[in-house]
């Protein structure tokens, strides 16, 4: 089981999402927007399916809109995730698909609160904190380093 049977080809699909690091600025500092997806105790960015006619900036201004509850404004594009994983159909031998996605990344600023709970069908929580507590929040790698990124921008804009 798991394995490719004689003449069996792996369909790769391809899925292209964007959404971005959110920085607030407060008389504390930088604050940083982090996403819990329902059921699921990962800590990430806001991101989502770019739509059809839909831009990928206007993607990740709409994600951190629905996921976030907030509206930012883009101020630069931070770079891209690529990955591959494993989508399993019902069934195993005939539907398994392996996903090629890109996510692009931006940052944004911080405009205002919405003052509505993002879509809680899709997300449990959300929170600011502070870059060390992002940093160790997050839970993939890829995201990390795109956090590091954006606090390296931030940090070249200010001197």
């Amino acid at each position: 089981m798991g394995e490719k049977t004689q003449g069996q080809k792996s369909k790769v699909v391809r899925e292209f999402s964007s959404g971005g690091v959110v920085f607030k600025k407060t008389p504390k500092g930088l604050l940083f927007l982090l996403i819990k997806p329902a059921e699921s105790s990962r800590w990430q960015l806001p991101k989502g399916h770019i739509e059809e006619r839909e831009s990928s900036s206007e993607t990740a201004v709409r994600e951190v809109r629905e996921e976030g509850g907030v509206e930012a404004r883009i101020v630069k594009k931070i770079g891209d995730i690529k990955y591959f994983f494993v989508l399993d159909g019902k069934d195993v031998l005939r539907d398994k698909k392996r996903i090629f996605k890109v996510v692009n990344h931006y940052l944004l600023e911080f405009v205002k609160d919405l003052g509505n709970v993002p879509n809680s069908v899709e997300v449990e929580e959300v929170k600011f904190v502070n870059f060390e507590e992002a940093y160790k929040s997050l839970t993939f790698k890829n995201e990390k380093e795109i956090l590091k990124k954006a606090k390296a921008i931030l940090e070249a804009s200010a001197s």
